[in-house]
């Protein structure tokens, strides 16, 4: 198997993983599997005391949509990753940087001025999955 192969399917891994990561943080947000997000966020807004009612309302829509929305940038990358990419069209590989980039600062960012530590902490895990393969893979790739 060649090294770009290699590369490649780990994108498509990443993106994997986005996408089910979207779906989970979308459809089980008020459930226990979500409790360990919820109590890393949740102080950052509330500090010790309990998330107020009509708050927990928002969360559940906001997570939600959300969730919907990383699922959907997930399922973008996995197609990209397995046609576009996977034929070394230089386009897919510019496609995927500048995608993960915006994301990244933006969504850090805030993020970050609102001391929510642990989705700064996942942001730069995703961004680091994405760019080893992009790093490996740059010279590979066609005009």
């Amino acid at each position: 198997m060649s090294y770009f192969r290699i590369w490649r399917y780990w994108l498509l891994g990443v993106s994997v993983f986005i996408t089910a990561f979207g779906l989970f943080m979308a459809l089980l947000n008020h459930t226990i599997l979500f409790s360990f997000f919820n109590t890393q966020i949740n102080p950052a807004f509330w500090g010790s005391t309990p998330v107020p009612a009509p708050a927990q309302a928002f969360q559940g829509w906001i997570y939600g949509a959300w969730g919907a929305t990383v699922m959907g940038w997930g399922v973008t990358m996995i197609f990209i990753a397995y046609y576009p990419f996977g034929q070394q069209e230089r386009w897919a590989w510019k496609a995927v940087l500048v995608s993960v980039l915006s994301w990244y600062i933006i969504d850090t960012t805030i993020s970050w001025l609102f001391a929510v530590i642990i989705n700064v902490i996942f942001n730069t895990t995703i961004l680091i999955l994405v760019i080893i393969p992009l790093l490996f893979t740059w010279q590979e790739m066609s005009n």
